[in-house]
């Protein structure tokens, strides 16, 4: 977020057919243009989130890191692989899906494989397709 932009001299100029100007010092209007490029870049980020969880409610691959389909390609578990992507643990996974952390455990482990719903319940808390955790790769 952008910190707000202290304006401290303001003068108004009035041209020959009346057009108000405002002249502010070069420093402050170096800090509104950078504090504008801010909200551009704040405006980018929020289009990429709002496309990325419209892909995943249609079911679409969604941009994730090379080295994160590297280590799928390698068959490490999905989940497991997702999770730490998103920087949780297991029982912050385990309580955004409602699921015990044991289950999400063995999961993840490859000891059990999850039934439909949950995986779908997983998928949801990881902001995945779910085609990402039940893909061969």
């Amino acid at each position: 977020m952008t910190e707000h932009v202290q304006i401290t001299r303001v003068q108004s100029i009035f041209t020959p057919s009346g057009e108000e100007l405002v002249v502010i010092s070069r420093a402050e209007y170096d800090e509104l243009v950078a504090g504008m490029a801010d909200l551009d870049d704040d405006a980018v980020a929020g289009r990429i989130v709002a496309e990325s969880l419209a892909a995943i409610e249609r079911g679409d691959d969604i941009a994730l890191p090379e080295a994160v389909w590297d280590r799928l390609q390698a068959r490490e578990s999905p989940v497991r692989v997702l999770r730490e992507f998103r920087y949780m643990t297991q029982k912050e996974l385990a309580e955004a899906a409602g699921i015990s952390q044991s289950y999400l455990s063995e999961i993840e482990r490859g000891s059990r494989e999850g039934t439909l719903s949950t995986i779908k319940a997983i998928a949801k808390a990881l902001a995945v397709p779910l085609t990402v955790l039940t893909e061969d790769y």
